[in-house]
């Protein structure tokens, strides 16, 4: 249940979450009891962020909960309480911090979220309730959509390989009246996808591409990507035992993309929808592609494969040039793309590229709004350069370590005419330590930045 909208469910008895900051801590206190306010200082209750206190009576019975907090702004103000206040019903009181109701339920969703398909949640969640609004409902939504992005990244690839993948898609597609289409293995060929068909034939799990359509035809075409590699072991150019150990969340992308198309439906935007996943395995076999092998592309390009590791610009390239044939107002593409990135920027803050200053300034101004942090960083055509190569039209990898992010990006640009807005993430998909609200391992990264720009 975690959050009870319902007002026929909310019960009297909930307990009131009194929500404080440091400055405004006292005031909070004189409205204790002599008795309570000794007990809270014995505590060492100093009303900062993520911390709590429980206010008990004389039986020992709970009857407020203080919570320290940034501030009544905060997306993750409440994320610590679900899983440590003791498990009944609480309710939002009057604290010396208004919360919002909708961050507040946004925290509290997500502060309940334990991935449990291989083992039983460790505790039950507290239950907030909150007063139903539609800022309220969109924020619940904007929580589920995150947690899909985390259960699909959490689960190990043996269980989510590309056929899995394009169930999740089947199954958002049929809950949304949406059209559902893919192409396997050799129809890959068939229909001029060869670049995906190429770094997924190794695998004895058969790459596709997947397609999801939603809306009318009169309402603008957006266009959304995710790199959908659901392993990544290297290729021939393989990985060592540390690098390939998070490689199920490889697929990241590809999560991510089909969240924001879930929010997309769910919201009734007035756009006209196209999903498209490219889904693989990048696997080891006689017949894998190899270094120096030249791969054809939908776009007619050339490409010379420089580093089997750098796959996932080779998989999206074939579905952004697809994806650009029905000419959209704009195309987004999620990958977990590079190690450059979180070299740049850690595991916590995603990369945006942006070829309109229009799209990326909405971007911007979004993530500041919604606090769904990115970055931006420059498509520096100069370093084109790194991809000569002299017997195709492009390598896959630039020639030097400098500027890895930067020249993946350049190479996903090819494929993108000029003239159709584009931003690219590069996303990490995860979390390496547990903070309030976002425990460790699977994570949305500029899903909510991004809707909003859209909406």
């Amino acid at each position: 249940m975690s959050v009870v909208t319902d007002r026929k469910a909310f019960e009297k008895a909930a307990i009131p979450i009194l929500a404080t900051d440091r400055r405004k801590l006292p005031k909070l206190l004189e409205s204790l009891a002599a008795a309570e306010r000794r007990w809270a200082g014995s505590a060492g209750f100093e009303g900062a962020p993520h911390t709590h206190h429980l206010v008990v009576d004389a039986k020992g019975a709970l009857t407020r909960v203080l919570a320290g907090v940034r501030d009544g702004d905060d997306p993750w103000a409440l994320a610590s309480l679900p899983l440590k206040l003791p498990p009944g019903r609480y309710a939002l009181g009057k604290g010396p911090v208004g919360l919002d109701a909708a961050k507040a339920a946004f925290a509290w969703d997500l502060g309940s979220y334990q991935f449990t398909r291989y083992r039983k949640a460790k505790r039950k969640a507290a239950d907030l309730q909150v007063e139903a609004s539609a800022a309220v409902t969109e924020a619940l939504q904007e929580a589920q959509a995150t947690r899909l992005v985390r259960d699909l990244v959490n689960t190990p690839a043996e269980d989510m390989g590309p056929e899995q993948l394009s169930d999740a898609v089947r199954e958002q597609a049929e809950l949304f009246g949406a059209e559902f289409d893919e192409w396997i293995g050799d129809e890959l060929l068939a229909q001029n996808f060869p670049a995906i068909h190429a770094v997924g034939r190794a695998s004895a799990r058969a790459p596709r591409l997947i397609e999801l359509r939603w809306g009318k035809a009169r309402h603008p075409r957006i266009a959304i990507v995710g790199k959908g590699v659901c392993f990544d072991s290297g290729g021939l150019d393989i990985k060592g035992a540390e690098g390939m150990r998070l490689m199920k969340k490889d697929m990241g992308g590809a999560a991510h993309a089909l969240a924001l198309a879930r929010l997309v439906m769910e919201r009734k935007l007035p756009v006209n929808l196209q999903l498209l996943i490219p889904a693989v395995e990048n696997a080891i076999s006689g017949n894998a592609f190899r270094p120096g092998d030249v791969v054809r592309t939908r776009k007619g390009l050339t490409v010379e494969i420089g580093n089997t590791d750098a796959e996932g610009r080779v998989i999206l390239c074939d579905a952004l040039a697809y994806a650009a044939e029905s000419h959209p107002q704009a195309i987004v593409d999620f990958a977990t793309l590079t190690g450059a990135a979180r070299v740049a920027l850690g595991p916590e803050l995603p990369v945006a590229y942006c070829n309109d200053e229009t799209m990326a300034a909405k971007l911007l101004a979004a993530s500041d709004a919604v606090e769904d942090p990115m970055w931006r960083l420059p498509l520096w055509r100069n370093y084109r350069r790194l991809f000569d190569t002299e017997i195709a039209d492009i390598n896959n990898s630039g020639r030097s370590g400098f500027a890895g992010s930067i020249v993946a990006a350049l190479f996903l640009e090819y494929f993108v005419p000029d003239e159709i807005p584009w931003v690219h993430f590069d996303v990490y998909s995860w979390n390496d330590v547990s903070r309030p609200g976002r425990p460790a391992g699977g994570e949305a990264q500029g899903l909510r930045a991004t809707l909003a720009a859209l909406a």
